[in-house]
């Protein structure tokens, strides 16, 4: 008797696989997801419940789509739920499939590369660096053969992301590649959008406070003005950044208690830290260190319940409101500063840090 011929996926092969999804619930399942990940953009707190609903058939959905010799739907699914995993703090069940799926061979170029990508992307954020780090540079490669520029430049800006935690001139010259490569692509492109955002973080971490603030001011106006909620809010919250360094801690905390107001019907713990950072970086600079040192609290406790990490900017902004209200603050007063924003939930630090100055 003949031998069976050997699995298409190895890893389908090592355990029992069995499965009530069909072709037609995975269209669904797919269309689902891609809509809720369009609403998350928009800031809609219905978004990851839409997901959530559906979330376990999702999961058997991916696994189905390998299966079935399906691997372009499968990578359709799961970059749209990219988002959904960040949010949930369910990056863990992202990894694991992504990991799964790029050892097959299974799809093609363009499909894997952005597959890659994704992968990248996900795992940045709990501080996988050198695995994000290398999914971005099998991205790249794959992008350049295809002569993909905007996928180039998505690869490229997520090299730039790892490239800020040590090394902010590589970060601008990944950068200004990326510029390169989507010279003659709106500025809309996700590609080219992705490269001009990281950009912006990059030039305020050189240094080059006026020329971070003409990029994000410049995106700032474009998602006004294309009604791109999450681009005003990532904005708004970077510009507060570099509007602090400048001085203007007025608008500073208006343009941070702005990114705050859109993201605060969604509840992402990790976003809300981030802007939460800010807040309390721009209340250490106005004098006000028992508020800042809460707010700090606060925004540390969210981001660990989120399973994050800093990113570079946010961690050099942490360190440097902790170092204030430190020095402002008797041991006893910051202890429980710090303690009493820990122990805000979402909502309740949301509304401590919008509340006027104590």
């Amino acid at each position: 008797m003949a031998s069976a011929p050997p699995a298409p996926w190895p890893w389908l092969a090592r355990q029992s696989y069995s499965s009530t999804v069909d072709a037609a619930t995975v269209v669904a399942l797919v269309e689902i997801a891609e809509e809720a990940r369009a609403r998350a953009r928009q800031q809609d707190p219905g978004a990851d419940l839409a997901v959530e609903d559906r979330y376990p058939e999702m999961l058997e959905a991916l696994d189905w789509c390998l299966a079935s010799g399906q691997p372009e739907t499968a990578y359709r699914l799961a970059s749209a739920l990219v988002p959904f995993w960040v949010s949930t703090n369910r990056m863990g069940d992202g990894d694991a499939w992504f990991g799964r799926a790029l050892e097959t061979v299974a799809g093609s170029d363009a499909s894997r590369a952005r597959a890659m990508y994704d992968h990248g992307y996900l795992v940045l954020w709990p501080g996988r660096y050198d695995l994000a780090r290398q999914r971005f540079t099998d991205a790249l490669a794959l992008a350049e053969m295809l002569g993909d520029g905007s996928l180039q430049a998505l690869a490229l800006a997520g090299l730039a992301r790892v490239a800020l935690y040590t090394d902010v001139d590589e970060a601008l010259r990944l950068l200004r590649q990326a510029e390169t490569v989507t010279r003659n692509l709106a500025d809309s492109d996700p590609g080219r959008s992705s490269a001009l955002h990281v950009l912006g973080v990059a030039l305020q971490m050189s240094g080059d406070l006026e020329a971070a603030r003409e990029v994000m001011s410049a995106r700032l106006s474009m998602g006004r003005s294309t009604g791109d909620d999450f681009v005003v809010w990532v904005e708004s919250a970077n510009l507060s950044m570099v509007e602090r360094r400048l001085g203007n801690l007025e608008r500073a905390e208006e343009l941070a208690a702005q990114a705050l107001q859109i993201d605060a019907e969604r509840g992402d713990e990790m976003s809300v830290a981030w802007i939460i950072n800010s807040l309390a970086a721009v209340a250490a600079a106005k004098g006000e260190h028992v508020r800042a040192a809460t707010l700090i609290g606060t925004a540390a406790a969210l981001l660990e319940r989120a399973g994050g990490e800093w990113p570079p900017d946010e961690r050099e902004q942490f360190h440097e409101t902790l170092a204030i209200v430190t020095a402002a603050l008797q041991p006893g007063v910051l202890a429980d500063a710090l303690a009493r924003g820990a122990g805000y939930s979402v909502a309740d630090g949301i509304a401590y840090a919008l509340r006027a100055s104590d």
